[in-house]
């Protein structure tokens, strides 16, 4: 694999001097999720398509997505549309672990990856099977005090090794499944369009 490619497809933007605790203030700042990144809000919005609905926020989801965070800040890649495909790929390459709500909520990212980039989903996949990630440890607040450097540099492939056969075949296993979750959140949309006009009220910025 093209090491340097798979980098051009994160941004970098937190220095790694950084404590994890800073750069994740910055991080929902940077992403207007307030100053508790919206773990104890009720509902939180999801994207299908065009529609945007609110979704219970549930405690599998805050206990997934407090280290989902933190995966942003160390790889880089942002949370656009786009940004979260290959962010759910890199998270499905690395291993979701016993986070159900991980895994799901990924299988659905990686579903919009494989229309809106499939080689930067493949990058940003073959980049998390040499990854390590956080998914297999509790959240802790002494984790925040490390450096982003740090962490980048226990989780994070120091090479450029290229993918080999399984790589690809476990790509490829996800496919399928991403093709179901593409052709159930086409068929949403115009189910979702009518739930986000009357949930509106609820979608707000996490």
């Amino acid at each position: 694999m093209d090491h340097a490619a798979a980098k051009e497809d994160a941004t970098h933007g937190y220095d790694a001097s950084f404590t994890l605790r800073r750069a994740r203030s910055l991080y929902f700042e940077d992403n207007a999720f307030g100053d508790d990144g919206g773990y104890t809000k009720k509902w939180v919005p999801v994207q299908i398509g065009p529609a945007r609905i609110a979704i219970p926020n549930t405690a599998g989801r805050v206990r997934s997505v407090r280290l989902h965070d933190l995966h942003h800040i160390v790889t880089g890649y942002p949370t656009t549309l786009r940004g979260e495909a290959m962010m759910g790929a890199w998270e499905l390459g690395s291993g979701c672990a016993d986070h159900y709500a991980a895994w799901y909520l990924n299988a659905n990212a990686f579903a919009y990856g494989m229309v809106l980039g499939p080689r930067a989903l493949w990058r940003a996949f073959a980049r998390g099977r040499r990854s390590k990630n956080l998914y297999g440890r509790p959240f802790d607040e002494a984790l925040l005090e490390r450096t982003v450097g740090e962490l980048r540099e226990e989780l994070l492939p120091d090479g450029d090794a290229a993918p080999g056969a399984r790589d690809a075949l476990a790509f490829g296993a996800w496919l399928l499944p991403g093709f179901y979750f593409l052709a159930w959140n086409l068929l949403s949309i115009p189910l979702a369009l009518v739930v986000g006009f009357f949930t509106r009220g609820r979608v707000a910025a996490r």
